[in-house]
C-alpha cells in the first residue's frame, strides 16, 4: 500500500447479520453459465431428498398421525375368523357327441381350459350355491347370521347374501386346486359355512352330472328311433328304385359305379377280350408285312439246301482252278455255266417257298383282324347300353349314400346309448374336497401389524405429498441448482450455519467450516477470469441481513491467507456494519473533505488486511458515491491494494449498489439459503444488469448441504490441533490402510 502506513491494528465488531446456531459443515464451489438449465421446479431425487430431510419433521409427523390411526382403527374394528377349504377341480370325461379322433367313444375336456376354470369359480361364487348352502344349513333360524327377523323368505334371502358376500374363491397358481374361504365373527360359524360350501358344490355337481346323463339317455332314444325309422325307409326306396330300373349290381361295395352292374361287367370282360384280340391282330399283321416285303431275300424252303451247297462247293473249285486257267478256258466256262444253273434253281425253289409262307401269314392276320371287328362291334353295343344305365343310376346312387348316411348315424348313436347306459349310475364329480374347513384358532382381522404398515404408509405419503406441495409454495433459493437455474449464475460456494454465536468470531480458527467454505469461495474466484480475481469486487445481497457483510469480511480475509494485500471498504453509509471506534475515520469523511486514502485505513490484527469504515452516517450516501472523488479513491484503492473488497447495502429499495456494481470490476450476490424469495433475487439482479453491473456469480450463506444433496464433509482435530482432517462418516476407520515399512515400523 501507500508509504504513508496506517494505524496500529485495530479491533472490528461486526454490529449485524450474525449466523444462526446451526452447524452444517460444507465447503464448495461450482461454475455454471448464463444459459438456461433445467428447472429445479421439476421433480428430481434430489429434489425429493432435500424435501425428505428439510420437512423430516413434518413428515415423522404425518407417519405418527398414520401409525395412531391405524392402531384406532385396529381397536374399532371387530374381531374376524378365517376358514379354509380346499377342493380339486376335475374335468369332465364324456361328451354327448365324440370327436372322430376320440378314442372309444370318449373325449378328455382340456386340463387347462380358462373357461371351464372360470365357469367353477363363478358357479362356486353363485347365487344359487349360496341359496343352497343356507338352506341346507338352515341359516334363516340362526340369529347370529339373520339376527332376529321372523320372515322366513326373508332371512333366508339375507342368509344367502351372506353367503355369498363372505365366500372368498381363490386358485392356486400352476394347479387345479382352489381355497374357499369364509369369514365370520364366529369361528365355528366360519367353518361350518365353509364346509357346507364344499359339500353343496360337490353335491350340485354330481345331480347337476346325472341329470345330464338322463337327458342324454332320452335325447338318443328319441334319436335312434327317428334314425331307425330314416334308414329303413331309405333302404325300401333303394331296393323299389333298383328293381323299377332292372338294375342289378355285383361286388360287395355298393359304391354305384359302372362296374358294379351286369352290364358293365359285361363290357369289362369283352373290352379286355377286345385289347387281346387287338394285339394278336397286330403282331400277325406286322408278320404278314415283314414276308410281302421280304420277298427273295429270305432263304425259302428246307429244299434249296442242298442246291446252296453245291454252289459254294463248286465256287469254291472255280476260284481254285482260275488261279491256273484263264475264265476263258473251255473247263472254265462250263464250270461257270454249272454254278449260273444251280442259282437259277435255288432262285426258283426260293421264291416258290416264300409265296407259300406270305399265304399263310396272310389267313392268319385275316383272321385277327375279323375277330377284332366283331369283338369291336359287341364292345360298341354293350357301351350304348352301359351309358343308357348310367343315366338311369344317377338316383340309385343318391338313394344308396342316403342308406350308407342313415346306416352310419344309426350305428354312432346305439354304441354312444350304451356307453351313457353304462356311465349313467356312475355320476364323476367335477371336483372333490381335498381339505375341509377347520374351526379357526385365532382372529384373521384386524391385522394390527399390517394396519400399521399401512397407516405409516400413508401417512409417509401424504407428508411427503404436503412437504412437496410446501416447497414448491415455498420459492426461494435453496441449493447451486437454484442458483444456477433460477438466477442464471454461476455458484461460487455454500457457506455453512457458524457453530458460535458470532461468525466473526468463528472466522478466527482457520480450521472451521465457515472458515473453510469461505477460503474454497476466494479460491473459486481466481477461476472467474482469464487475470485472477476481480481487482475490485462489490459484495451485494437482495435484503438486508443475508450475510452479506460477514462474507466481505470472510473473502478480504481469505484472500490474505493466500498472499494478497487486501483493503475493505464499507460503503453501506446507511447501516455501517464495521465499528472501529474512531468516528473520523471512514468512507464519508474521504468524499467530504478531500482527505487522502491513508488517513482513513486501519490495519486490522489479519495480517495484511486494512479496512475502510463507512464513518459518519451522510444525508445523502448516493450522491457520493455517484461523484468523482469515489471513482478516483477506488482507482487509488486499486493502485495500493491487490483486492479491494467493498461491502456494499442491499440492492432492493436503494440506488447505492447498482451505482457501486458500475465503478468495480465484478460483483458478487450473497443469498441467505431457504429465505431469499425468487422474484426479488431476480428483480435485484434485473436493477444490476440495468445499471450495467458485471455479475460473476453468486453464494449461499446458511446453506445446508445434506439437506440438498445427502452428504457433506466433517472437519475436527485430532489429539492436538495440528493433526487435522476431514471425516466422511462415522466408518472413518475402515478407510484406512496400515502398512509395514522396511525398518519393521
Amino acid at each position: 500500500m501507500a508509504s504513508s502506513g496506517p494505524a496500529a491494528p485495530t479491533n472490528l465488531t461486526v454490529t449485524r447479520e450474525q449466523s444462526r446456531d446451526v452447524a452444517v459443515p460444507f465447503a464448495g464451489a461450482g461454475y455454471g453459465g448464463y444459459g438456461t438449465a433445467k428447472s429445479s421446479r421439476e421433480l428430481s431425487l434430489a429434489l425429493l431428498w432435500r424435501v425428505l430431510v428439510e420437512w423430516r419433521w413434518l413428515i415423522l409427523a404425518a407417519i405418527g398421525i398414520g401409525l395412531a390411526g391405524a392402531v384406532l382403527v385396529t381397536l374399532l374394528t371387530p374381531l374376524k375368523y378365517r376358514s379354509v377349504a380346499t377342493i380339486e377341480l376335475t374335468p369332465p370325461e364324456i361328451e354327448v357327441i365324440s370327436g372322430e379322433g376320440s378314442k372309444g367313444g370318449r373325449q378328455t375336456s382340456a386340463m387347462r381350459d380358462v373357461n371351464f376354470i372360470g365357469t367353477q369359480l363363478g358357479l362356486l361364487n353363485s347365487q344359487a350355491l349360496a341359496e343352497r348352502v343356507a338352506q341346507d344349513l338352515n341359516l334363516a333360524s340362526n340369529p347370529k347370521v339373520v339376527g332376529k327377523g321372523t320372515d322366513r323368505t326373508q332371512n333366508t334371502k339375507i342368509a344367502a347374501s351372506v353367503v355369498q358376500s363372505g365366500t372368498k374363491v381363490k386358485l392356486r397358481p400352476q394347479s387345479q386346486l382352489v381355497d374357499i374361504s369364509f369369514t365370520a365373527r364366529d369361528p365355528q360359524l366360519a367353518s361350518v359355512i365353509v364346509n357346507g360350501i364344499t359339500d353343496a358344490y360337490v353335491s350340485t355337481n354330481l345331480e347337476r352330472r346325472y341329470a345330464s346323463s338322463s337327458y342324454a339317455r332320452e335325447f338318443l332314444q328319441r334319436q335312434i328311433v327317428n334314425t331307425r325309422r330314416e334308414l329303413e325307409k331309405s333302404e325300401r326306396q333303394l331296393t323299389a328304385y333298383a328293381q323299377q330300373e332292372g338294375l342289378i349290381t355285383t361286388g360287395s361295395s355298393d359304391t354305384g359305379g359302372d362296374t358294379n352292374s351286369l352290364t358293365g361287367s359285361t363290357l369289362v370282360a369283352l373290352n379286355n377280350a377286345l385289347g387281346a384280340t387287338q394285339a394278336k391282330r397286330i403282331a400277325a399283321e406286322q408278320r404278314y408285312r415283314e414276308a410281302v416285303l421280304g420277298g427273295a431275300t429270305t432263304e425259302g424252303s428246307a429244299n434249296a439246301a442242298p442246291l446252296r451247297a453245291q454252289i459254294a462247293a463248286l465256287d469254291a473249285e472255280y476260284q481254285q482252278k482260275l488261279q491256273t486257267f484263264r475264265p476263258e478256258y473251255p473247263e472254265m466256262v462250263a464250270l461257270r455255266a454249272r454254278i449260273d444253273a444251280l442259282r437259277a434253281s435255288v432262285t426258283s425253289e426260293t421264291r416258290t417257298a416264300n409265296s407259300d409262307r406270305v399265304g399263310s401269314l396272310r389267313q392268319e392276320y385275316q383272321a385277327a383282324q375279323g375277330e377284332e371287328n366283331r369283338l369291336r362291334a359287341q364292345v360298341a353295343g354293350l357301351s350304348s347300353s352301359v351309358l343308357d344305365q348310367r343315366g338311369r343310376r344317377i338316383q340309385y346312387t343318391i338313394l344308396q349314400r342316403d342308406v350308407d348316411t342313415n346306416r352310419s348315424l344309426y350305428d354312432a348313436l346305439l354304441q354312444r346309448y350304451k356307453e351313457i347306459g353304462v356311465a349313467s349310475g356312475i355320476g364323476t364329480a367335477v371336483a372333490s374336497v381335498v381339505d375341509r374347513g377347520p374351526v379357526p384358532s385365532g382372529a384373521f382381522s384386524p391385522n394390527l401389524y399390517l394396519n400399521l404398515a399401512i397407516g405409516a404408509g400413508l401417512g409417509f405419503i401424504l407428508g411427503m405429498l404436503a412437504a412437496i406441495a410446501l416447497e414448491f409454495i415455498n420459492d426461494t433459493i435453496k441449493t447451486p441448482d437454484d442458483v444456477r437455474d433460477k438466477m442464471q449464475l454461476p455458484f461460487l460456494g455454500g457457506i455453512p450455519n457458524a457453530k458460535l454465536a458470532k461468525p466473526i468470531d468463528e472466522l478466527k480458527d482457520p480450521l472451521s467450516p465457515v472458515t473453510e467454505a469461505y477460503l474454497s469461495t476466494a479460491t473459486a474466484l481466481q477461476f472467474v477470469a482469464e487475470g485472477g480475481a476481480p481487482k475490485t469486487l462489490l459484495m451485494t445481497s437482495t435484503r438486508p441481513a443475508e450475510g452479506k457483510s460477514t462474507s466481505a469480511w470472510a473473502l478480504a480475509q481469505s484472500f490474505t491467507r493466500l498472499g494478497k494485500t487486501v483493503l475493505l471498504i464499507d460503503a453501506d453509509m446507511r447501516r455501517p456494519a464495521f465499528v472501529t471506534g474512531k468516528d473520523e475515520v471512514g468512507l464519508s469523511h474521504v468524499l467530504t473533505n478531500g482527505s487522502s486514502l491513508s488517513e482513513h485505513v486501519l490495519q486490522t490484527e489479519v495480517e495484511g488486511l486494512w479496512i475502510m469504515p463507512a464513518g459518519t452516517v451522510p444525508p445523502s450516501p448516493p450522491e457520493l458515491i455517484a461523484s468523482a472523488r469515489f471513482a478516483s479513491l477506488l482507482a487509488d484503492a486499486a493502485a495500493t491494494f491487490d483486492h479491494v473488497v467493498i461491502d456494499g447495502p442491499p440492492i432492493l429499495g436503494l440506488a447505492d449498489s447498482p451505482l457501486l456494481s458500475t465503478m468495480v470490476q465484478a460483483t458478487l450476490m450473497v443469498v441467505e439459503s431457504g429465505r431469499t424469495r425468487t422474484r426479488a433475487v431476480v428483480e435485484a439482479q434485473n436493477r444490476l444488469r440495468t445499471a450495467g453491473a458485471h455479475v460473476i456469480g453468486a453464494i449461499l450463506t446458511r446453506y445446508q448441504a445434506q439437506a440438498s444433496y445427502g452428504y457433506g464433509y466433517g472437519y475436527g482435530y485430532g489429539q492436538n490441533k495440528d493433526q487435522y482432517r476431514y471425516v466422511a462418516d462415522s466408518n472413518d476407520k475402515k478407510r484406512r490402510i496400515m502398512l509395514t515399512t522396511k525398518n519393521g515400523d
